[in-house]
């Protein structure tokens, strides 16, 4: 047995044991909760009468229940442990001592107690920095007491799975290769790996960096950009737990099945998971008091791809100068809008001179359809003060109605409407409120429109928040983001899988929007795919300047047919799902209604050879909430961000758009092993 093997050993007993100690502890804090409440039941009665010995009572019961949930989630971390209690070794001699000392490093700490000398370091503590950025030799991390030096002397890797050494070898180099290949060229999950095993020195800069407010990470296909920004909130939150917490952090992500994909990362990392929307659903949602209605980018595709010249009409309104026309309509609608007149109330009166002055001079700085609300807030406040007394609520409301009877209207749908005609643009259709519908590029110049012109508080609540896809993401939009969120950030993205004709590279304009505290990493080296599945997707792309990881596979196979359904069949022909196989595939179309025909088709043609489709078979629309093991039918734009073991891109071949395209890049670059790209003549 290895001395590696002899330590695993003396961890297990060690888990084994502080479980059992923790489960005893969670027994007895039951017990100890269960007899406070019979306290309280028999005895609250007669606690005194000004409730400190409840209050007590109460402090008591939470306080327990508190460190209960604290032993269960220890116990939740330490039995998951049990599995891969570490993945590697560090002996590090520090400067001035003889000898060196063993640091084992795994997904969390664990010492035989509370308080003790870990048996083994959590991946994200100070000293296991030397895993990931050193080699053999001189070498430093950053401690709470400063810089500390020494020297490595050896590295150890491990692979340890249902608590058995499946192999061990020590490395010169930070992760070895072979590590690396095993891990890349494994089948696809159907979540994302999380990547504590094989983090680069480059990623980890990234992942422990807690310097920069705005950090945005441009990285190329397969970078790793969503595992990073995931370890990187892991690794923030271990980092300031006093200040920061997982309720704390909001990821905007595409759509909810990506959601599913990202969501056990953090609990894998020994986090409580995060909130995730995509920012389509959270501007629906504030603007359903406009409109009944709203478009998500994924009709607006569906509309590019249909009608490829609507394209210029969304890059037009969600262009600088639109919101600069926009910008000039809101001053001239200051005087406008308005119809200033006197006011009276049971022989009160604010004159028309005096509310002008107070609208434009006294309030001025309070968005202008908030405004009119803090100059009746004024005049009731004046009314109460010499009345000697608060008016009842029905009388504020009818004072407060005649000042807001002074805007012309304070509905956005029609000032928008307004400003589009004044602008030369086609205004909204004037029907009901339920059916009123905003097409995706006004979607955002209306919620704009709101925080423009009515009074909003920030989310505090948010102190870091995760936008991914970033390239997706107008810089109307982040101006948006900025007025809501204004918090630390993590931006991520691809600029070459733009979901438009062409690509887009947000560095052209952020820098402008969150001026000097943004700061950009750069990630050009693809892990994800095969040289030759890489290369090939570059090829389309046009893009010469990254760098590949050493992994190789199948060439890529190209082939045209007649109809749709003989690619759906030839398709089916190279699936390699199951027992034998790949855990995942996908079968990736251009269009819903085209997703849809292939799903039924393979349906069938599955069926007839004995698959069960329940099981095998799915299809992913943008109601779906979850990603499964088999093959799945779906878009081009509801895959990104996924990745799968075999992938199968049907596109007609008429279609040579630009977005078109862009379309083919996206599918292409999500296929781990292999990729099959067919096209069709009808």
């Amino acid at each position: 047995m290895s001395e590696s093997e002899r330590y695993l050993a003396r961890v297990l007993e060690g888990l084994h044991k502080r479980i059992e100690e923790i489960e005893e502890a969670i027994a007895e804090g039951q017990k100890e909760i269960e007899s406070m409440h019979e306290y309280y039941w028999e005895n609250y009665t007669e606690m005194d009468q000004y409730g400190y010995e409840n209050f007590d009572n109460q402090q008591a019961l939470l306080h327990q229940v508190n460190a209960n949930q604290e032993e269960m989630q220890l116990r939740h971390r330490f039995r998951k442990m049990l599995d891969s209690p570490f993945f590697g070794r560090v002996d590090f001699c520090f400067e001035g001592e003889a000898e060196p000392e063993s640091f084992y490093i795994g997904i969390g700490n664990f010492a035989q107690r509370t308080g003790g000398i870990p048996l083994v370091y959590d991946w994200r503590a100070p000293i296991s920095g030397l895993f990931y950025d050193y080699d053999k030799g001189s070498a430093a991390y950053t401690a709470p007491a400063g810089e500390i030096s020494g020297e490595i002397t050896s590295k150890w890797q491990y692979k340890i799975r249902g608590g058995r050494m499946l192999y061990e070898f020590e490395s010169d180099i930070k992760i070895d290769d072979e590590i690396l290949k095993a891990e890349l060229g494994s089948n696809g999950e159907v979540q994302l790996k999380n990547i504590i095993r094989t983090i680069q020195k480059e990623q980890n800069a990234i992942i422990r960096n807690t310097r920069d407010r705005i950090l945005v990470i441009q990285g190329a296909a397969g970078s790793g950009k969503t595992s990073i920004a995931l370890h990187r909130i892991a690794y923030l939150l271990y980092h300031d737990r006093q200040n920061l917490k997982s309720s704390n952090i909001l990821v905007l992500s595409p759509n909810s099945v990506f959601a599913d994909y990202i969501s056990h990362i953090l609990p894998e990392l020994g986090e409580e998971n995060i909130r995730e929307m995509s920012f389509d659903l959270f501007a629906y949602r504030e603007l359903q008091d406009t409109v009944s209605d709203c478009e998500d980018r994924y009709d607006q595709i569906e509309r590019m791809l249909a009608h490829p010249k609507q394209q210029s009409l969304y890059e037009e309104k969600q262009s600088e100068a639109f919101l600069n026309r926009m910008e000039r309509f809101f001053l001239e609608m200051e005087d406008e809008l308005m119809r200033f007149r006197d006011v009276e109330y049971k022989g009160f009166v604010k004159t028309e001179k005096e509310i002008i002055q107070l609208f434009y001079f006294k309030f001025m700085d309070i968005p202008l359809l908030s405004r009119m609300e803090a100059v009746a807030e004024y005049f009731i406040d004046e009314v109460e003060t010499l009345r000697g007394s608060d008016l009842p609520e029905e009388e504020r409301d009818a004072v407060m109605e005649k000042f807001m009877r002074m805007y012309e209207t304070r509905d956005l749908y029609v000032l928008y409407s307004h400003f589009l005609k004044r602008e030369g643009y086609q205004g909204l259709k004037r029907v009901a409120f339920e059916k009123r519908r905003l097409r995706y590029e006004d979607v955002y110049p209306v919620l704009y429109m709101k925080y423009s012109l009515f009074l909003q508080k920030a989310d505090r609540t948010i102190k870091h928040l995760v936008v991914d896809e970033m390239q997706d993401y107008s810089r109307l939009q982040y101006l948006i983001l900025k007025k809501i969120f204004p918090c630390r950030m993590t931006i991520l993205g691809d600029k070459a899988q733009t979901m438009d004709e062409k690509m887009q590279d947000v560095m052209a304009f952020l820098p402008g929007v969150f001026g000097k505290d943004i700061r950009r990493i750069v990630m050009n080296k693809s892990y994800r795919n095969t040289v030759e599945i890489a290369e090939y997707a570059n090829k389309l792309a046009g893009i010469t300047d990254m760098e590949l990881f050493e992994r190789h596979g199948a060439a890529v196979r190209e082939q045209e047919f007649s109809t749709l359904e003989e690619a759906a069949k030839e398709a089916l022909s190279h699936l390699e799902i199951g027992d034998e196989g790949f855990e995942t595939a996908a079968v990736l179309l251009r269009t819903e209604s085209e997703a849809s025909a292939a799903y039924h088709m393979l349906d069938k043609q599955m069926e007839r050879k004995g698959y069960d489709t329940k099981k095998q078979l799915s299809y992913l629309d943008r109601n779906s909430s979850s990603f499964r093991k088999g093959l799945t039918v779906t878009t081009f734009y509801l895959a990104k961000g996924l990745e799968f073991d075999q992938v199968f891109s049907v596109f007609p071949k008429k279609d040579k758009t630009k977005l078109a395209a862009q379309a083919r890049y996206i599918t292409a670059t999500r296929a781990l092993h292999e990729l099959h790209m067919y096209e069709y003549q009808k």
